[in-house]
């Protein structure tokens, strides 16, 4: 096992063990489940967090989606909020220069008035991110938002794909859609 493998592998162990929620639960996209990813569980958490900054770094690196193509990773706030730091942070361990941005759901009606916040995100390579996506419509959202800014939008990264329709959404919008963990690391298959 590789230490990618097994950053993944005890990454899908602390998101089961912390994140997964069962039960029957309306999801945010209206559609109902019997258990409920709270991501922010894992995301805000000392141990979690370094673990998925790294694993998504890793996992755009092997997608041909190094910081050498990407400048900024961010999304819809606020489940892509601790994903974006989480791999600033990686980043800025291993020497690499990356930056993150935050998209908000409506542009503020004062001070700068903008929509994306941190470093402005014109002219460059980003790359959406959120924490788990069931249909996509978030993720879809911010690369709205991202285009408007005129962010060159590369793709959409999430830590847990659902497995409910979201990567084909995106896919359709002819973004790549990469996903770290799926229903069957996590058990839920």
């Amino acid at each position: 096992m590789t230490t990618n493998d097994a950053q993944r592998a005890r990454l899908a162990q602390l998101v089961s063990d912390l994140a997964v929620v069962r039960g029957r639960v309306t999801l945010a996209s209206g559609l109902e489940s019997d258990f409920y990813v709270d991501m922010r569980r894992a995301t805000l958490h000392h141990e979690a967090a370094p673990l998925i900054g790294h694993v998504m770094l890793d996992m755009l690196e092997e997608a041909g989606l190094g910081t050498d193509e990407v400048d900024a990773v961010g999304g819809l706030t606020m489940g892509a909020d601790p994903v974006a730091t989480a791999m600033l942070h990686a980043a800025a361990s291993r020497g690499l220069d990356l930056d993150a941005f935050v998209v908000r759901k409506a542009a503020k009606d004062h001070g700068m008035k903008r929509r994306v916040e941190g470093p402005d995100v014109a002219g460059r390579n980003v790359v959406v991110l959120e924490d788990t996506s069931t249909t996509g419509g978030s993720p879809i959202e911010a690369v709205g938002a991202l285009r408007e800014a005129g962010a060159n939008v590369l793709a959409v990264a999430v830590i847990v794909d659902r497995d409910t329709g979201a990567k084909e959404r995106i896919e359709a919008e002819g973004l790549p859609y990469h996903a770290a963990l799926g229903l069957s690391d996590l058990g839920l298959d």
